[in-house]
């Protein structure tokens, strides 16, 4: 079997591992270990990721704000083409739905509160007359999941990174200052092990002996659809219900359709539950006059959440030299420039920009241990 011998071990090469291994190749020697046939399998691979300022709580707002100069700024010649393109926005509530409507606008950094005329002006399909409230983020951008993950896997090989794919971890254990590590593709000795497996991150912790954080997986459906007859949906914002029952976000001609579910579940493949996905167009048919008379395709994927719902970042003070960069939850694309970053320098042990530097304690995972 064979024995690969690095600096730095990360277990998973979705787009948290394919970050910090941008960030450290070159510097380290970096194997990046992946379970599936191919990285971004999972998380990654299936999302249709938006850039929101106003999404998730404080911590995940500055992370998002550290990242877009990270994203406008991105290397041209790993990235030739805007990572982010305008896409906006636009939040509406029922009558049901404006008590979260109010708690939005109360945290809200550039949301503007406009009429339901306003809305269905800029989404005609809407119902007027199950418009309550809306309000619309300008801001919200569009962000090119594949070619951002791509380009940081590309970094990290031309820096000298090995990416395993099908290997998975079977064990690990600390053992004479290293981590000996365990897969169906060969054995790995590596300084540091860095828990970058999604929704795999608490059985990865269990492989490693190392106590578990509580991770929650959480399945989310999506369905695609034809587009309205007659319409030009191609400047459409995403349009989200206040109350969160379903989005929706118009896609290479089509329109993408979430019941907006959270379900915990085990981690796995994830796949479409036929009634929460009916459920989720039935409240949507409600919201607009657009029948939905067939679903072309659907999948699901799994978003994972710490029991703060805040992402976990730093090493495991009761573990030697083991990190995590874990609990992304929804929000793991749009903050993975400054979580890479901030992942990569806690891990060099270097100094920290004073906005990421100020976040450190709420990211720790000994945040959790008593």
């Amino acid at each position: 079997m064979r024995t690969i011998d690095a600096d730095i071990a990360i277990i998973g090469a979705g787009i948290a591992g394919a970050g910090v291994a941008a960030e450290l190749a070159g510097d380290f020697k970096v194997v990046l270990v992946e379970q599936e046939d191919r990285a971004g399998y999972h998380s990654t691979g299936r999302s249709a990721a938006i850039f929101i300022r106003n999404y998730g709580n404080a911590t995940i707002r500055a992370l998002s704000n550290a990242s877009a100069p990270l994203f406008e700024g991105a290397d041209r010649t790993l990235f030739p083409q805007p990572l982010l393109t305008q896409r906006g926005l636009l939040y509406v509530a029922g009558a049901d739905g404006l008590d979260k409507h109010r708690e939005l606008m109360a945290s809200a950094d550039g949301l503007r509160e406009i009429d339901a005329g306003e809305a269905v002006e800029k989404v005609p399909v809407l119902r007027r007359e199950a418009i309550a409230a809306a309000a619309y983020e300008e801001d919200a951008q569009d962000i090119d999941v594949a070619a951002l993950h791509e380009g940081w896997l590309r970094k990290a090989r031309a820096a000298g990174a090995e990416v395993l794919t099908a290997a998975p971890l079977l064990s690990a254990a600390h053992e004479g200052g290293n981590w000996r590590i365990e897969t169906p593709a060969g054995r790995i000795t590596a300084k540091i092990l860095v828990n970058a497996a999604g929704a795999w991150a608490d059985k990865v912790a269990e492989r490693c002996g190392v106590a578990t954080l509580g991770m929650t997986p959480m399945r989310r459906s999506m369905a695609v659809i034809a587009a309205p007859a007659g319409l030009d949906i191609g400047r459409w914002p995403l349009v989200a219900d206040a109350a969160e029952g379903w989005y929706f976000k118009p896609e290479a001609g089509k329109l993408f359709v979430s019941p907006a579910e959270e379900i915990p579940v085990e981690p796995h493949d994830a796949y479409v539950d036929d009634m929460v996905l009916a459920e989720g167009l039935y409240r949507f048919e409600q919201a607009v006059d657009v029948p939905v008379t067939r679903v072309e395709r659907s999948w699901a994927g799994l978003r994972t959440f710490a029991p703060d719902r805040t992402p976990v970042a730093g090493f495991d003070a009761a573990a030697a030299n083991f990190f995590w960069l874990a609990g992304q939850g929804g929000y793991g694309i749009q903050t993975a420039p400054a979580l890479s970053h901030l992942a990569g320098q806690l891990i060099r042990r270097a100094s920290l920009p004073g906005d990421l530097e100020a976040l450190v304690p709420a990211l720790s995972p000994d945040r959790f241990r008593s």
